[in-house]
Formats: structure tokens, sequence, C-alpha cells
């Protein structure tokens, strides 16, 4: 049975995107998914506006000496280097919200969900938010543009070259964390390379590292300038060279199609698929822009076995119901605390190879806390949530937030309610009749085959108006585990 359109354009955007806005589902019917792919392209091309929150703490007067010059870190006391460490935790929780906003409210949705992709990609953990946002602003850039370019600029970036340990590696002593990780997660995938490999790889890269000021600087001093072997290849090799022969192993092309297929289209990868996309990737040269409109345009993609199978990541559940429910928070940083409760938070990936992703998004504790979320946003009803404890993720979202049940401590939302603007949902279903209102809501938010069953959400329905009945069966679908897929 061929799909209609509406269901491949929702699926188109869900995937390409982080799902329909209430404000334009309702021309899902008529447009074609040409038309929408191109709007979604067109709509990303132009270079992106960077991210400027955070603030250079060193610029503040409290941090420089009586003649404006700035204090040098080592030469800090206890308290004021806490404060340093303090405004940069501040400013990683704006830059998350700032993000999340972007997520929910830009235009440029492809991009943004190529930047989620690839934040994951080259997953990296920066305490230093200045770092942190130079990196996000390097990925942001290159996102739709060439991967070569973007594995360069990451690999010259302070971020990962702190989080990679590379500032270790030196002549005489190479640190073969950076090399590892650069093959395994960025480039070939485990199983590629040997070991000799790294070791040598890791030599070449000595004296790469940074400057004071967060700059990319090449320490000739520190660097290895013998003869190495890579790939069965002898020579004065450089880390450029090493990145240059990376881009040349189409195995590198092969891992970032196997990855980008898993992503955007299914878990279950087709090897074929992936084979003819990676082909033409690296005869591309890489080009992402290419590879997505390889993916995003193909007809198997728009194939029932890849519509509605794949779990939402934490990010993709919450952008995703916000940009069908318009609404004001009252507290923006309890997004936060929904993201640490789901396993998943911006700038914050839980080790170098990121999120599982999958099935791995789901268990006992995150389940409820997912079915939850649209109920107590649109009723403003308080839920009781307890985070996993991670030594480096609390962004603060312990302090004040604990409230006591019996003996033990949980966490509440902390005022996470939220005015939705219910007329721009009314809006969508104008011109539906009451009778075929039901299907058509359910229609619009799920993907799945599976449908909820009719019986089950009539205990829940307000039928007092319509405008009732509309938020009622939106959030109660909303909170179904067939909502979970996209």
């Amino acid at each position: 049975m061929p799909l209609n359109n509406k269901i491949k354009n929702q699926h188109l955007l869900w995937r390409a995107g982080f799902g329909p806005m209430a404000e334009n589902i309702a021309v899902l019917e008529n447009i074609s998914t040409k038309e929408l792919w191109q709007t979604l392209l067109s709509t990303s091309v132009d270079a992106p506006t960077k991210m400027n929150v955070a603030a250079d703490p060193k610029n503040d007067k409290a941090f420089m000496n009586e003649d404006g010059t700035p204090i040098q870190y080592k030469e800090m006391d206890a308290v004021t280097k806490k404060l340093i460490v303090q405004q940069y935790r501040t400013d990683l929780k704006d830059m998350n919200i700032a993000w999340l906003n972007n997520m929910i409210n830009s235009k440029a949705q492809l991009r943004e969900k190529l930047t989620f992709f690839w934040h994951g990609h080259f997953a990296c953990r920066s305490r230093n938010a200045l770092y942190a946002q130079e990196l996000f602003n390097i990925i942001k850039e290159n996102a739709i543009g060439n991967f070569g370019d973007m594995l360069r600029a990451v690999s010259k970036s302070p971020a990962m070259l702190q989080f990679l340990n590379n500032q270790q590696n030196r002549k005489g002593h190479p640190n073969e964390n950076f090399a590892r990780e650069v093959m395994e997660l960025f480039t070939l995938g485990r199983g590629n390379y040997t070991e000799n490999d790294i070791k040598e790889g890791a030599r070449a890269f000595t004296g790469w590292s940074y400057n004071k000021d967060g700059e990319f600087e090449f320490r000739k001093r520190a660097h290895d300038d013998g003869a190495k072997t890579f790939f069965t290849q002898t020579g004065n090799f450089s880390g450029d060279d090493i990145i240059n022969m990376l881009l040349k192993n189409p195995q590198t092309a092969n891992f970032i199609c196997k990855k980008m297929y898993k992503f955007f289209v299914n878990e279950k990868v087709d090897n074929g698929k992936v084979e003819l996309l990676a082909k033409r990737f690296y005869e591309n040269n890489y080009d992402i822009s290419k590879l997505i409109e390889d993916i995003f345009t193909s007809d198997w993609f728009f194939e029932q076995k890849n519509i509605g199978v794949k779990i939402k990541s934490p990010i993709e559940l919450i952008a995703g119901i916000r940009r069908f429910l318009p609404m004001n928070l009252d507290n923006d940083d309890a997004q936060l605390l929904f993201q640490k409760v789901l396993g998943q938070i911006l700038f914050y990936p839980p080790n170098v190879a990121g999120w599982a992703g999958g099935r791995a998004w789901i268990d006992s504790s995150t389940l409820m806390v997912r079915l939850q979320i649209p109920q107590a946003l649109s009723s403003k009803d308080e839920i009781n949530i307890r985070p996993k404890t991670d030594d480096d993720t609390e962004m603060g979202m312990t302090e004040g937030k604990r409230i006591r049940l019996g003996k033990k401590a949980a966490f509440t939302k902390a005022g996470a309610t939220a005015n939705i603007d219910w007329m721009l949902v009314n809006k969508i279903f104008e011109k539906t009749a009451r009778p075929q209102l039901l299907q058509a809501i359910i229609d619009t938010l799920l993907q799945t085959k599976g449908r909820v069953i009719d019986a089950t959400l009539a205990k829940y329905i307000n039928n007092e108006s319509r405008e009732n009945f509309i938020k009622s069966v939106v959030v109660n679908v909303m909170s179904t585990p067939e909502y979970q897929m996209c």
C-alpha cells in the first residue's frame, strides 16, 4: 500500500529536522516531498551565525592586574579559579538552552539536525565553555560542507586536543589517545587499522597543541620528525599527512555512511545501500551535501520499513514536542533536568564514543519519564524524577532542586510550567470534521504502523468542547509508547 504524502513529509521532517512545526504542518498534505526537501536544503545553505554565548572570564576586570593585563591562570588564587569554573558551567548551561531553542525555532532545520549528528560523532566533553563553543561553531559551519575540512578543523580545536590528551603527546613520549580515537571513532572504525598504525600516527601528531588564547599551535620542538610507517607507507609524516591518508582510505567513507544510515534511516543497516552511498561519498570528495541528498531523495528512504522505526533520542523528543506545541517555559533550565534524567545532555556526551542511541535510550525509568513529559507541560503537574548520577554532568542541577520524599532525595521538574498556544494547534485541524478528528490527530502525531487503541484513548478524552477534545487527544497520544518512535 503506497504511503500518503503527509506521512512521507512527516518522515522527512523528523529525520532531516526535529519534526513538524504547528505553523506549517497543514501544508504537508499538498507539498511534494521533493519540494519539501528543496525547502529544507535552501533554508540551511547559508553560513550560520556563530554561537556567542560563552564569554572569556579572563577579560573580566575581576581577573585582571591593575595595569589591565590578564592574570595568568597559574597565578590565580583558589577563589578566583573557582569563580572561573562557575562561570564556565553557567555558560555551558546557557549554550545548551540556546542550541535547543535553535533546534526548536530555527528555519535551518537540516543544518541543526546535521550539527546534532556530528556533535555525537565528534563527541567531546570540555569544561572550558569557550573551547566547547568554538568546537560547536566549527561543526555547525561545516555540517553540510566537506567532511575532510571538518575533520581537520575539529582535530586542531583546543577542545578536542585537550579532551584526547594530545597536549601530552611529545617526541620520545608519545600519547596514543588522540591518534587512536581519530582512527577508531572519527574515520575508519574499529578493526580497520593496526596497533602499529596507532603508534606511528601518534608520533606524527606530536607537537599538535594550543596556546593560552585557545588557538591551535604546532610546537616544532615537541614534534617527532623521524621516519614513520603508516598504512605500509614510510616517510616523515606530519599530523596533516595522517589525516590525508585516512581520507584517501575508502573505509572512512564507508564508516561515515554506515553511521549516518543508522542515524537518519534505520538502525538495521542495509549494507548494499551503505556501499552505494559510500562509493558516491568517496567519489564526491566527501561532500556532505551530496551524501544527504542521496539519502533524503532516494525512494528507499521512504519505504515503510524505514518509517516509525527509530527511537527518538531525548533531544529529538523534547524538541519535537516543543515544535508541535508552541510554548513558553517559565523555567528554561528545567529542560536540562529532562535531558539529564533521559540520558542526553548537549555538550556533555557520556564518553568519547558519544551516545549509543537506539534501544539504549529506553529503560524502565526513562520510559516512564518520557510518557509523563507532555502531561506535565500541559497541566503544570509536578513529576518527581531522579537523574542518574555522573561525576561530570551535574551542571548545577542538584542545586535548589531537591525535594524530600520520605528519606529519599528526588528531583522535581522545578517550575517547568509551560504556557502553550493551543490556538495554533487547533488551527491545524480547523478543516477536519469532528468524526474524523481523532484519527487526524493520531495520523499527525504518530509515524508507527501500530496505532493506539481508540477505546484506551476514550478513557482520557475531554469531550466538553472541540478545543478540549483536541488538547486531551494531543497530550494523551504524545504520552504513548508509539510517540517515542519516528
